[in-house]
């Protein structure tokens, strides 16, 4: 997880004035529920997360522990989707052919080259 990746305490979903079904994330619960009534949300469905997550971490967590059905379960998943195809964006693949070397690198080795 990068420096910059924000994470959040509470997670789940609502159903906005309109009548679509979004994701939210939070940080404080009461606050969050109180936006979302005076915006005209229903079917307010919010949970405290066991640790501070971030958002694709929260759907993961929620899409495991919640049971969410219908348009909720959709927008979970939706939501997960979108953010693993986000994430698989930063990746890199790396290939080395007549490298004659033996030494190994650790994946931290790498990281800390990289600042550098």
């Amino acid at each position: 997880m990068s420096a910059t990746e924000k994470t959040f305490t509470v997670a789940g979903t609502a159903i906005n004035a309109d009548g679509t079904v979004k994701a939210r994330f939070a940080n404080d619960l009461v606050a969050r529920i109180k936006i979302l009534n005076k915006s005209g949300c229903t079917e307010i469905n919010l949970v405290e997360l066991p640790r501070a997550m971030t958002k694709m971490e929260a759907l993961q967590h929620l899409q495991e522990t919640q049971g969410y059905t219908g348009d909720a379960s959709y927008v979970v998943a939706n939501k997960l989707a979108e953010k693993t195809k986000v994430a698989k964006k930063g990746e890199v693949k790396v290939s080395a052919t007549g490298v004659k070397s033996k030494a190994t690198v650790t994946a931290k080795q790498l990281v800390e080259a990289a600042k550098a």
